[in-house]
């Protein structure tokens, strides 16, 4: 029989997440110096993966079972660039984004050295290449936002077991989908949303 304590046991300082969040991601948000300034680097993934395939994103993925937000960023930046710990610094957690797929993404900003910018290896299995965008660019240009409607498609539910009539409303949602133009590599989506959140929350 479930007690007082087991509830003090397991909820007291427990950390919320999503609920029924199927899995957990994260990725880096690097900047980095370069010749045009402070920048942001993005990575353009490979033509042959099976998702999001030659999409503009930031280093990342997956969450593994145990991992932090921030471990699991700097292993998958180590994975795919090469680029190792040590020449990175973790400045601060950015917002998470809730996904269409029941999944939390967190992003982690983080400086980068500009040295291991030279030295870094692409990971030809998941990158294709990387570019930067200086920060004076974001600071002068936002993203247009186009946004459509998620509309739900409900069947085979129990409507006389909870009493609402067939005909009942559904509350549909919308997506918003940021895309920032004139730059080398399509920035649009989710690492568009991130770029803009980043960006939103400098401004007074």
């Amino acid at each position: 029989m479930v007690e007082l304590q087991d509830f003090q046991k397991v909820f007291h300082g427990r950390q919320p997440s999503l609920l029924g969040a199927r899995s957990l991601f994260a990725v880096l948000v690097p900047l980095v110096e370069t010749a045009d300034g402070l920048s942001l680097l993005y990575e353009v993934r490979s033509a042959g993966l099976r998702y999001h395939a030659s999409e503009v994103c930031f280093p990342g993925g997956l969450m593994e079972k145990g991992e932090t937000p921030a471990e699991c960023a700097l292993r998958e930046t180590f994975e795919e660039l090469h680029i190792p710990a040590a020449a990175i610094r973790l400045i601060g957690p950015l917002d998470f984004l809730h996904m269409r797929t029941e999944s939390l993404m967190f992003p982690l900003l983080a400086q980068v050295d500009a040295a291991a910018l030279k030295t870094m290896r692409l990971n030809p299995g998941e990158v294709e290449t990387t570019f930067t965008v200086p920060v004076s660019y974001f600071e002068n240009h936002r993203p247009t936002v186009y946004r459509y409607a998620l509309r739900p498609e409900v069947s085979d539910f129990p409507y006389g077991e909870v009493q609402i009539p067939p005909d009942y409303v559904w509350t549909p949602g919308r997506m918003e989908v940021p895309v920032y133009h004139g730059l080398p590599y399509p920035l649009w989506g989710m690492t568009a949303r991130i770029t803009d959140g980043l960006f939103r929350a400098l401004r007074p």
